[in-house]
């Protein structure tokens, strides 16, 4: 139980719904579908369509989407890879003859096809009670009649204010009077939903085709985008089963690759041969345990993932238990591995969300422009800050994350799932970027290994060791720090906080929901 003295959150419990969000009238509009009688998909994809809208710097419906859904918490779960491919022109061979080799983090040759909208509409078909002509109308709200800003997005927009300003029509859109709005500001965007309504009119064919599709295409092109009306009309939604891992008793699910969730389940796997709880939550011990268990992940995920329709990618293998073993046996409690530096392409952001229904369906989703901001692009009319998770591609032939014609990139976004004997225990994830994967580590860690509560768990600090450099937020103390560099980490401080995550837990015994949300964003946890 926390202790009622210090700052911090209460976990909100509830008996009939819940849900978990970055901000608070999406938390609202995901309860009033719930108690509307719509599902947790019907509630995840409202919330996530008002969240494109004023939540933008995260997600929107120009950016990608992956879930996990299993109904009444019981039995089979299904994943949904709803991430965008690369336009049917983009070879390698186009980038390297013209000198790129690389991605570019903003622009147009960093958008790939959007695969949000198209994984919404099948999620509903799947698992909802209302449609998408329902279920945009608070989107539609937010665009036309306006929002308030909220403090963290205001942080966020001033912090990519120097990327807005050079992007494509940015400015117009996203940058009333000049500058980055305050939290507090009333912003509108008419323009924007003007095409939810055609969405929630049309479902799918209204984005993917006609008009908007028209915008989009044409804006990419008039700046050098290789992108076709053909490669917009031809995207799908993949519907897959998920893979999985066991640690102290709960079975942890994560979507396939392309998706990343693979990732965080060989750190686990490897964290599952030390014993966590010889060391305090927060000490010098545990930190660089979950740094080498990252590394070693990380690089596994570097050298062997990419699209499965494209490359091999040997989940048995990756997933086995000698795999893990291999890598913990290796490392050394006063030292750190001698490991190659891993580079990924982009650290983007994200949002998540999770949301359990009276009946106890269960919906862990996330939805992503990939970097805050995306591209900086924003269609000519229609509105839509297209995402930039083409820059997770590499250039280079033979690398099974190389760009390819209709290529799904190595993604970052993971929505998890945990299980005990079959049925639903906690539905949740952690947004951030590349933090994901340890994000996720570190939350249930916090939970089985250290006995924390939801939203304990969400509140501890953090670190992320990425690119050779151990990232420390400010909550980690200075011992922790000092101990971490007589180990041989490079350590820094960072200007944003790391991830942001959501969580429910259930318990079947006395019929309630449990609830957390991340004290880094401007979200809640609300049941009813």
């Amino acid at each position: 139980m926390r202790n009622f003295h210090l700052a911090g959150r209460s976990t909100v419990h509830a008996l009939n719904g819940m849900v978990a969000t970055s901000h608070p009238l999406a938390a609202l509009t995901a309860i009033e579908v719930l108690k509307a009688g719509g599902t947790a998909a019907d509630a995840a994809v409202a919330a996530c369509a008002l969240l494109g809208v004023i939540e933008p710097q995260s997600t929107g419906i120009g950016g990608d989407c992956f879930a996990l859904v299993q109904p009444r918490g019981e039995g089979k779960i299904v994943s949904y890879n709803g991430s965008g491919r690369a336009p049917k022109a983009a070879t390698p061979e186009w980038y390297m003859e013209r000198k790129m080799y690389a991605i570019p983090t903003t622009g147009v040759h960093s958008v790939t096809v959007p695969g949000s909208i198209d994984a919404w509409e099948t999620i509903l078909r799947d698992h909802g009670k209302f449609g998408l002509d329902k279920l945009l109308q608070p989107a539609i709200k937010a665009a036309e009649e306006g929002y308030v800003v909220a403090p963290r997005v205001a942080f966020d927009w001033k912090n990519g204010f120097e990327k807005l300003k050079v992007g494509i029509n940015a400015p117009r859109y996203l940058l009333p009077h000049g500058k980055p709005p305050v939290a507090g500001d009333v912003i509108k965007q008419p323009e924007l939903g003007k095409t939810l309504r055609i969405i929630a009119q049309k479902g799918r064919d209204g984005f993917y085709k006609g008009e908007v599709a028209d915008d989009m295409v044409a804006t990419l092109r008039a700046h050098g985008g290789l992108h076709t009306l053909d490669d917009f009309a031809a995207h799908t939604t993949e519907t897959t089963v998920p893979i999985g891992t066991t640690y102290k008793g709960l079975d942890v699910w994560q979507c396939p690759p392309n998706g990343p969730g693979i990732t965080m389940l060989v750190m686990l796997n490897i964290l599952s041969h030390f014993d966590l709880t010889k060391y305090a939550p927060v000490s010098i011990e545990r930190f660089h345990l979950e740094a080498e268990a990252a590394r070693c992940a990380y690089l596994m995920r570097e050298q062997d993932i990419g699209d499965p329709a494209y490359v091999d990618v040997d989940v048995e293998r990756i997933l086995s238990k000698e795999f893990a073993a291999d890598y913990a046996k290796k490392i050394r409690m006063d030292r750190l591995l001698d490991l190659p530096k891993v580079s990924p392409p982009i650290n983007p952001s994200t949002v998540y969300i999770t949301v359990i229904d009276k009946d106890r369906n269960v919906c862990s989703f996330i939805n992503s422009v990939a970097h805050s901001f995306g591209s900086a692009v924003v269609t000519d009319k229609t509105g839509i800050l297209l995402q930039n998770r083409g820059a997770g591609f590499r250039v280079q032939p033979g690398h099974p994350n190389c760009i390819a014609p209709g290529k799904r990139p190595l993604h970052t976004i993971i929505p998890s799932l945990t299980t005990k004997n079959g049925r639903a225990q906690m539905s949740y994830g952690v947004m951030g970027g590349q933090y994901q994967p340890v994000g996720q580590n570190r939350v249930l860690t916090n939970m089985l290994d250290y006995g924390l509560d939801v939203q304990e768990a969400l509140d501890q600090p953090r670190g992320l060791h990425y690119e050779g450099v151990y990232q420390l937020e400010d909550g980690v103390p200075a011992e922790v720090v000092e101990g971490l560099k007589k180990i041989g980490h490079q350590t820094t401080k960072i200007v944003g906080p790391l991830g942001g995550g959501q969580a429910i837990w259930i318990d079947w015994d006395k019929g309630t929901l449990t609830g957390g949300s991340e004290p880094r964003k401007d979200g809640c946890a609300l049941g009813y």
